[in-house]
């Protein structure tokens, strides 16, 4: 269904699909508790489900909820894959930044980047930071390491069955990893890396996922490794994932050891340009991030040392159809700049950026444009390029990201750009 701007609605009225006495007697069920809100889909079209669903929510909470009900993206596949109980949908901004200039090994060329916020004055940001890279020829970048990882966490008897259950994980790594490998045809598992506090047993479980983020693959492939070191060990398999992985929470074993993506990016800038571009100084330039994103970072515990480089990552993992949660591990960078006889050398290391071009919410229409906006939609040939060259031009947008702001504090105008950008 369309309405007049062209966009897909769940609206309801005398559209196809719209039974007036069907609807009213599926409302009485789920106001009765006979049917369930989500068992719609069961005697429904998706759509019908989405708009009847919305109803009802709409009639118990007495709020309209018509702008939720308005889309463009084929639901068919969302509500199977992406989203239960769904409503609706919330329409984010996505704002543009570029020409960004990339020299990777994946990302080379030339790039716009969507960036979907909310944020007055993060892509203009973010587009200013992409004009001086391109002016200095061009962001270097490289993929350090990659790995996404399951830690399931065992109870052992004692100390020495913790130790012994560690040895026979290591005698047997030929084995657990036929038996992973044959839970995906594209996942690979790279090593098995063991911790012991007390009679827990962690088991920080590494796969190559190819062009997937691979959480699900990892998390199935995991729970066949765990199986089996149960049955082998007597150890008693506690949680298929031990918070040792770690995901979706800031933790320092992501920053020394690296999940998903590990990423360095960095350029160096002239005099010339610093000046012209971010009306500073490159003493002034590496002060501010020496005592802001160094010591300011160090004194106040923080696990990231950088301007804001999770509000690029959170930008475009929105836009890419990326797990929005995993913005978390955005903000474990780490940003140096290094005086240099014509400048300044500003890098950003990301030590974990889990990105994926296929799966999840990469098949959603909106994302997928954008992904093709970027030349990474769908598998890589070949498998992994896709992913690793997404990871690249990210990395290169936070580096852009943290250009800017460090420049916007250098010269004292930050709030003069969020007066002027930033205010509703």
């Amino acid at each position: 269904m369309a309405d007049d701007g062209g966009r897909q609605s769940s609206s309801g009225g005398n559209k196809p699909g719209y039974s007036k006495d069907r609807d009213e007697a599926i409302h009485k069920r789920l106001k009765e508790g006979t049917l369930k809100l989500y068992e719609l889909e069961k005697e429904l079209s998706p759509l019908d489900a989405i708009r009847i669903r919305r109803e009802f929510i709409e009639y118990e909470t007495g709020t309209k909820l018509e702008n939720l009900g308005i889309f463009s993206i084929d639901i068919d596949r969302v509500v199977k894959r992406n989203c239960e109980n769904m409503i609706g949908t919330v329409q984010v901004p996505v704002g543009i930044a570029g020409p960004l200039m990339v020299n990777g090994e994946y990302a080379h060329g030339s790039y716009y980047l969507p960036l979907a916020t909310t944020e007055g004055a993060l892509v203009a940001s973010v587009n200013r930071g992409c004009s001086a890279i391109t002016q200095a020829g061009g962001a270097e970048v490289r993929i350090l390491k990659e790995g996404m990882t399951r830690a399931p966490v065992f109870a052992a008897r004692s100390i020495a069955h913790a130790k012994q259950t560690v040895d026979w994980v290591s005698g047997h790594l030929d084995d657990l990893r036929a038996a992973a490998d044959s839970t995906t045809s594209h996942g690979k598992l790279i090593d098995i890396m063991p911790f012991i506090a007390g009679t827990s047993v962690f088991f920080r479980i590494n796969f190559d996922t190819k062009d997937a983020m691979g959480m699900n693959m990892v998390t199935i492939a995991s729970a066949k490794v765990a199986e089996i070191i149960a049955q082998g060990t007597g150890a008693r398999l506690v949680a298929l994932s031990g918070n040792m992985c770690t995901d979706k929470k800031p933790a320092a074993i992501n920053g020394i050891l690296g999940r998903g993506r590990s990423v360095v990016a960095g350029i160096a800038l002239s005099h010339d340009l610093i000046s012209q571009v971010f009306k500073t100084d490159a003493p002034t330039l590496f002060d501010v991030n020496y005592r802001k994103n160094l010591i300011g970072s160090a004194r106040a515990g923080a696990m990231g040392f950088n301007a804001h480089a999770a509000n690029v990552v959170a930008a475009m993992f929105i836009a890419c159809g990326q797990d929005a949660a995993h913005a978390i591990d955005g903000s474990t960078c780490l940003t140096t700049v290094d005086p240099t006889p014509t400048g300044v050398y500003v890098s950003v290391t990301l030590p974990s950026l889990p990105v994926g071009t296929v799966g999840g919410g990469t098949s959603i229409d909106t994302q997928q444009e954008c992904l093709k906006l970027l030349g990474v939609a769908g598998g890589g040939t070949p498998p992994g390029t896709n992913a690793k060259k997404l990871a690249e031009i990210i990395a290169c947008g936070v580096l852009a990201g943290e250009l800017s702001l460090l420049g916007a504090l250098a010269a004292q105008h930050l709030a003069h750009a969020h007066q002027k950008l930033g205010r509703g």
